[in-house]
């Protein structure tokens, strides 16, 4: 019988627009399209880290819609960020159940930036809290973490949808997917809404080029949505979902085509 391509997903960095990852997952599950390697960036590798935990699309859409700013916020003195991302690492060990990356059946990787040498830092080892803690932290708004004698921050600085990481993983196939869209004007209204602001701004020319790389890519359309509303959940995953049936039909045309 011939054997499957393997299949990877590289999940973009996004903040709130990474909830269309969950779209996203959700069309896949539907059409029974099977992932064998996961990599993400900040949001990407939250989503990503859940999902190799065996968390399904459906559980975590309910969680989303639930989960309350005062759940993960933990502010602090601002000496170098205005969270400390302690609520959040303590989250993600209940929800990894304090699991190792090496516990995981499903392959996963996270990437973060070395703040100090401006690298990517690719995670496939340790614990996988802090590493996923490491990979959201959006510089000043998140403390850095300090992990294996490096500082780090968010993925997204660096690599912001780590497709060649999922190659490197054993990929035959790759399905990226990139949540990040600058639209001309967006509203602010607080210092959150500046840093994510001119963080998109920053990304508005900038095109990685490994996206060239995928054989798929999926664009959600959530470049009109603050990268800072998490609350806006239901949309995001209808446009992640609207983005994947999309291109469902190309994959399956890819997976077939590339069947031995």
């Amino acid at each position: 019988m011939a054997q499957l391509p393997k299949i990877g997903l590289a999940l973009g960095a996004g903040s709130a627009r990474g909830l269309a990852h969950l779209g996203v997952l959700r069309v896949l599950e539907k059409y029974k399209i099977p992932i064998d390697f996961i990599a993400g960036s900040s949001m990407g590798a939250l989503i990503g880290c859940l999902y190799a935990c065996g968390l399904d699309a459906d559980f975590m859409i309910k969680f989303a819609n639930q989960l309350q700013a005062k759940s993960w916020v933990d502010l602090c003195m601002p000496r170098s960020g205005l969270i400390s991302g302690q609520k959040v690492e303590a989250m993600l060990k209940i929800l990894t159940r304090d699991r190792q990356f090496e516990d995981l059946d499903l392959p996963f990787a996270a990437v973060a930036t070395d703040i100090e040498r401006g690298e990517p830092v690719v995670l496939r080892s340790g614990k996988l809290a802090p590493a996923v803690r490491a990979s959201i932290s959006i510089p000043v708004i998140f403390k850095p973490v300090p992990l294996s004698g490096r500082l780090l921050v968010d993925g997204g600085v660096v690599d912001r949808v780590p497709v060649s990481v999922v190659k490197e993983m054993g990929a035959d196939l790759v399905v990226a997917v990139d949540v990040n869209k600058f639209v001309t004007f967006q509203p602010v209204k607080n210092i959150f809404d500046v840093m994510f602001q001119t963080l998109d701004i920053m990304e508005k020319k900038k095109l990685s080029p490994s996206l060239l790389d995928a054989d798929v890519l999926i664009r959600p359309k959530v470049g009109h949505i603050s990268l800072a509303h998490f609350h806006r959940v239901d949309e995001l995953v209808e446009q992640g979902e609207l983005a994947t049936e999309a291109v469902i039909s190309k994959l399956g045309n890819i997976l077939r085509s590339k069947m031995p």
